[in-house]
């Protein structure tokens, strides 16, 4: 440890400074054994329970537990030592004609006792520790492999955000039990001596201490179990609230603009509350043991200290019960069905898909199964489509084929290898390169040839660091078309065999998607076997084979032509389509397929690295990415040097103004002059040898001995009711002002931020505010006090102790300093390296059906074990550096004690009176003890004060514009008109980016229809930004019925406008909540938008009705049907103006057609702005705006544009219609 410690005080110190671990210390390590011996004991983590599992983790760790009991026993053992040999110490010093030397003997006899102890002390500490960090690893990979094959069911039932918290506290809270293991035994044995060594003293009337001490056992019980009991409701509100902070957090942007953030805030504050009245029955329900009270009377001061410790090691205990059955409930849900796909070798068969009679249910519990009767041959080589309404089982029927469905009855053959592309983009967060390779060695060629077939070349050259450039979470600053299309890339470099495309071109606007058409499906995968689902007809013709979907069945399969004639499903899906077509009719068709070598162009557009497209589906993935500057996602901040004294006394100040803190004080220093002044009457009033008469009567002894006992038992109380209710508030007050902050911090704060490290900080920080750091401040001050006490009492005896004392202190304080600069980077690092270990767990989470289908669980783990040896690291070495420290300053505090007994031993004629001797050396025994406890609660409370710190950066986040502003409000009937006028509008992301618009000036005229086209990357998103105020101009304004938006409120702004955003998003609750949470209207109103957006019938067929659940993001409702709610939320508000951003990519052309129809009919007389993609709704509005690189390029009606040839409208409808016309193939 020294020479770390040495280079922790020169320089800070970084990860790659510290020593590596030890094999078995390592999770690789310590899982592969845990694991063997799992399956041993129970053949399959599905059942195992509680007691096996306490079991295991004991088995895994044998060697160590034992060796660190040992160490326990030897420390007890040397502890007594002293305590047996003071009275024959009072009785040398008393006695007229002592032989010097054995005095000596006697001290030397103390002083190696005392050696002992340290140093048996430390060890054991250690190995402790070190137990406590290879269990959690353990644990963690335990957790992590589990969520890796979790069923979709089980998923529903369990948040990410709940996962996270048995990741963070409760592996961690078993880890640090550790601590009290052997506190049991060690207790027994700790009574067995010291009831001895009393009835050696006071002969007959030890049986009364033991019977005192046996009560006092007894009365600790009952409050054990209630202490578990709040624990456990307090860890399942924690839960909730964490659910709900990761949802807020995923849904921002959401949020923002339907100015719904505050609604939001108040329910995490409500879930806050109720979390609050466990924490505060937990908090409170400590002081008031009986253990605490009864050892403050307790005359014994060898008594004092097992009854002391023995409720914080019941309620530890409580507590690590609590999170093993969290983690055994975890571990017994269930998984994935096993044998869903039977598995066939390449080359085996030459069926590549085969399902005979297959029925699967997401949810076997219920009546309806989700797919039925489906029969299917798919030989290789095939392209097979799928189309069908929304909410058919399209999705499902992919989802089957990899396994990911239960199934009911029927069998199912897959041939090959697969890869798989899901619809909504999967990204983690690293390197583009590391997302397409995933996991496969790079192989040039092969990439060079995947970037061109998904038209990454031109995004890359674009992105300031090409392929090396760092995505932030969940492909923040890659734009919806980009992670569509790096998805796709991924899938490609595999080579699989069979290939599942879950509608991979909605995303992606026209011209891009045909390309990747043509390349990726006609091209790269012409040999392989191919299912794709899409909602664009015009990629059905190239298909060899088509399926129509409806209700879960598949109703019509064969090639387009054949269908055409004899359904009626497919019949609805291309009228649809040609309907849309016939208003194109007035064109020539002649086909304008530029090759891509005349117009660059055209290919799309990276955005900027930060016109960040779609983030509203931000999922709460937990994530440090580490980039360096001019990246989006900057590395995490991470305060150098000392905790500064301004956190502290921000701390201590924020419970009312930092009143209690005087009483406190009080009460402690009370405490402890009592406690010393009844030993002192006891030394004074009893005879030293059995023939002096006694001054004092019995009676008087005792009273005046009780009355200070019981004085100083009401200070202990008081202390800590008063450090409970400090804390409490504290925690409260902490807690409220991080949240208002983050929440009304400005969007860019969350496009740079990723979520992780906001949830880390209201997770375990915050659980460190709420029950760690108010118990160690004052235990510092509690320590403090008593350690001067001491030596207050020593000096009595031999005042000469002050000689030696002053440079040992010294040394000590010297010493601390010298370690806290270690120590404390060391706390910082294990803060960092807990985050990516979360946000590798949520991200794996959230992607785990790619996973599985690409078969990478293997990698995944691998990475997760590097991730928790890394977190381990600095973990361990904290707690070497502070044995270190104790060590070192345990010999200089026996420095002090030997002195003092030499001292007495050598002049005994120089004391005034032998028992007062006594008196001093009990104390000096205890000198030490109370040290090492000092400083091990002063460097616990700078560890955990960073949490403080951490906490306090996010209170201070620079906020958005006002809410409302007063002075400035609009009327109520605002916007009247709905008339939008831009004059010379700039704006950029942030100061170091380039501008995103570049001046735009128009106006949309009141109640007219606007479409905006341009390629990805043109500022078609940025423009709604600006108008909902999620980014401010940096130049020129935007007016909305001729008032200036820059000028009112936010919330007056936002929600007077409506908008349809991109990414479809359904918040957990009941569907009523996700239409109106704010509570305005009334149920026949509801009732009446599902009508207007044709969800009714769909609703009314649940049983809750307007009551039925959403689960968590809306998952069991399919992506079309959210879409439709957010039509819905639309239809409820009634806004003057209304912004469809590109509602329609991820809805089938039917579903479009209703959208379309709706926004018609219910807002003929409303200015909508849409955000278009899709040509047919461009030709339907009255003006269209092309926007090209931040300035408009083309505003006009479609007729005029459409007439000129040569505009850039024209040519892409011309492309539109070609390709309707006659498919690739031809």
């Amino acid at each position: 440890m020294t020479p770390l410690i040495t280079l922790g005080s020169k320089k800070t110190l970084n990860h790659q400074d510290l020593p590596l671990l030890s094999a078995n210390d390592t999770a690789y390590g310590s899982f592969s054994t845990f694991r063997k011996r799992l399956q041993l004991e129970c053949g399959n983590v599905r059942t195992v329970a509680t007691i096996k599992l306490v079991k295991l983790l004991f088995l895994s760790t044998w060697k160590e537990i034992l060796i660190s009991g040992l160490f326990a026993f030897l420390y007890v053992c040397a502890t007594y030592v002293g305590p047996y040999l003071i009275e024959n110490l009072v009785q040398y010093l008393n006695d007229e004609n002592k032989v010097q030397n054995q005095g000596y003997v006697l001290a030397t006899a103390f002083v190696v006792a005392k050696l002992v102890e340290c140093l048996s002390q430390r060890h054991w500490m250690f190995k402790f520790q070190q137990v406590g960090v290879r269990m959690q690893a353990m644990l963690v990979s335990m957790i992590y492999a589990k969520g890796l094959t979790l069923s979709g069911q089980s998923k529903e039932g369990h948040s990410s955000g709940g996962i996270i918290n048995l990741m963070t506290v409760d592996a961690q809270r078993i880890g640090e039990f550790c601590w009290y293991m052997h506190d049991i035994w060690m207790a027994v044995l700790q009574i067995s001596l010291a009831l001895f060594i009393l009835h050696r003293s006071v002969g007959v009337a030890s049986v009364a201490a033991f019977a005192a001490t046996v009560i006092v056992m007894l009365l600790n019980l009952p409050v054990t179990s209630l202490q578990e009991k709040f624990q456990a409701k307090l860890m399942e509100f924690k839960d909730k609230r964490m659910k709900a902070t990761s949802e807020v957090l995923m849904n921002m942007r959401i949020l923002k603009l339907q100015a719904w953030e505050m609604k939001f805030l108040s329910k995490i504050i409500q879930l806050r509350k109720l979390e609050e009245t466990w924490l505060k029955k937990f908090l409170i329900g400590i002081p008031l043991e009986s253990g605490k009270i009864l050892s403050a009377l307790a005359t014994f001061r060898i008594l004092q200290m097992p009854i002391y410790g023995l409720p914080d090691t019941i309620s530890m205990i409580a507590q690590t019960k609590v999170s093993l059955d969290r983690i055994v409930t975890f571990l017994r849900l269930d998984d994935l069905q096993a044998d869903v796909v039977e598995k066939l070798p390449r080359g085996s068969s030459d069926i590549a898909i085969g399902i005979v009679d297959g029925n699967f249910s997401w949810d076997l519990s219920s009546v309806n199964t989700t797919l039925k009767n489906i029969n299917l041959r798919v030989s290789h080589g095939m392209r097979v489509a799928v189309c069908g309404t929304v909410g058919s089982g399209k999705s499902s029927l992919l989802s089957c084929i990899i396994g990911e469905i239960p199934k009911i009855s029927g069998n199912l053959k897959v041939c090959g290898t697969k890869a798989y592309v899901a619809q909504s983009p999967w990204i983690q967060s690293g390197k583009i390169e590391e997302n397409i390779l995933f996991g496969r060695g790079m192989d040039r060629e092969k990439y060079e040839k995947v970037l061109e077939a998904c038209s990454l070349k031109k995004d890359l050259e674009v992105l300031p660091f090409g392929d090396q450039t760092i995505i932030g979470e969940k492909g923040i600053n890659l734009s919806g078309g980009q992670k569509q299309r790096v998805q796709i890339a991924r899938a490609l470099y595999q080579d699989a065999d069979i290939y599942l495309l879950d509608d991979p071109f909605s995303a992606v606007d026209a011209h891009t998607g045909s390309h990747i058409f043509k390349e990726c499906l006609l091209g790269l995968l012409k040999t392989k076997t191919v299912i794709y689902i899409t909602h664009q007809v015009e990629f059905l013709p190239d298909a060899d084979l088509i399926l129509v979907m409806k209700e879960g069945r598949i109703t019509q399969s064969g090639k387009y032509n054949d269908i055409l004639t004899s359904g009626t499903d497919f019949m609805e899906l291309v009228g649809a389509h040609r309907a849309a077509l016939s208003s194109v009719k007035s064109l020539e068709r002649r086909p304008t397929f530029k090759t891509s070598g005349e117009d660059t162009s055209s290919l799309s557009d990276f955005e900027l690295e930060q016109e960040i497209e779609n983030v509203d589906d931000r999922n709460s993935k937990l994530d440090e990415t580490i980039v360096s500057k001019g990246q989006l996602v900057q590395e995490e901040e991470r305060e150098k040097g000392s905790v500064g004294f301004k956190v502290f006394w921000k701390y201590i100040t924020t419970a009312y103004g930092g009143a209690l803190v005087p009483f406190l004080l009080l009460s402690q220093i009370l405490t402890v002059v009592l406690q010393i002044a009844s030993n002192y009457w006891m030394a004074l009033a009893t005879p030293v040898s059995a023939t002096e008469e006694p001054d004092i009567g019995n009676f008087t002894l005792m009273v005046v001995y009780v009355s200070l006992a019981i004085g100083s038992s009401i200070g202990t109380l008081g202390r800590a009711v008063l450090a409970a209710i400090a804390g409490y508030k504290t925690a409260t007050m902490l807690f409220n002002q991080m949240h208002l902050s983050f929440i009304r911090a400005p969007m860019s704060f969350f496009d740079s931020t990723p979520s992780g490290r906001i949830l880390n900080r209201a997770s375990s920080d915050q659980s460190a505010v709420d029950m760690n750091i108010s118990n160690l401040a004052w235990g510092v001050t509690y320590n403090m006090v008593q350690l001067l006490g001491s030596i207050a009492v020593m000096s009595q005896a031999a005042w000469q102790v002050f000689i030696v004392l002053i440079p040992v202190m010294a040394a000590c304080i010297w010493y601390q300093r010298y370690y806290s600069a270690s120590a404390r980077e060391l706390a910082r690092l294990t803060g960092v390296c807990q985050a990516p270990v979360i946000q590798h767990f949520s991200e794996t989470i959230s992607g785990s059906t790619t996973i599985r289908s690409f078969e990478q669980e293997s990698r995944f783990t691998e990475l997760n074990m590097q991730l928790i040896d890394k977190y381990s690291q600095p973990k361990l070495y904290i707690v070497s550096a502070m044995q270190w420290l104790n060590f070192r300053l345990d010999l200089l505090s026996s420095t002090i004690f030997a002195f003092c007994l030499v001292f007495l031993v050598s002049f005994p004629s120089s004391i005034a009176d032998p028992s007062i001797a006594g008196l001093a050396v009990t104390y000096g025994i205890n000198l030490n003890a109370i040290q090492s406890n000092l400083i091990r609660f002063l460097c616990n409370l700078e560890n955990k004060v960073i949490s403080v710190e951490r906490i306090l950066q996010y209170t201070s986040i620079p906020s958005e514009a006002p809410l409302v502003i007063k002075d400035n409000q609009p009327d109520h009937s605002w916007p009247s008109f709905g008339e939008v006028h831009i004059q010379n509008l700039q704006v950029q992301y942030a100061p170091h980016l380039p501008l995103v618009l570049r001046g735009l000036k128009c106006t949309f005229t009141a109640g007219a229809k606007t479409g905006i086209v341009g390629r990805t990357g043109s500022g078609k998103s940025t423009l709604v930004q600006a108008l909902f105020r999620l980014v401010e101009p940096v130049a020129g304004q935007i007016l909305i019925d001729n008032i200036n938006i820059s000028l009112i409120g936010i919330h007056d702004l936002r929600s007077r406008l409506s908008i349809i955003p991109q990414d479809p998003t359904m918040f957990e609750g009941t569907v009523r909540s996700n239409l109106d949470p704010l509570e305005e209207y009334t149920d026949e109103q509801i009732w009446e938008a599902l009508d207007m957006c044709q969800l009714g019938d769909e609703v009314r067929k649940k049983e809750g009705k307007l009551d039925s659940t959403v689960t968590e993001n809306g998952e069991n409702w399919s992506m079309g049907q959210r879409q439709l709610v957010c039509l819905g939320r639309v239809l409820l508000k009634k806004s003057k103006i209304l912004v469809l951003d590109e509602a329609t990519a991820s809805v089938d052309t039917a579903t479009d057609n209703i959208i379309q129809q709706t926004v018609k009919q219910y807002f003929s007389n409303c200015t909508v702005i849409t955000i278009a993609h899709r040509i047919t709704s461009i030709l339907d509005s009255d003006m269209v705006l092309f926007l090209s690189e931040g300035l408009i390029e083309e505003y006009d009606s479609p007729k005029k544009l459409l007439k000129d040839k040569s505009s850039s409208l024209a040519q892409l409808v011309a492309e539109y219609t070609r390709r309707s016309n006659t498919g690739f193939g031809s």
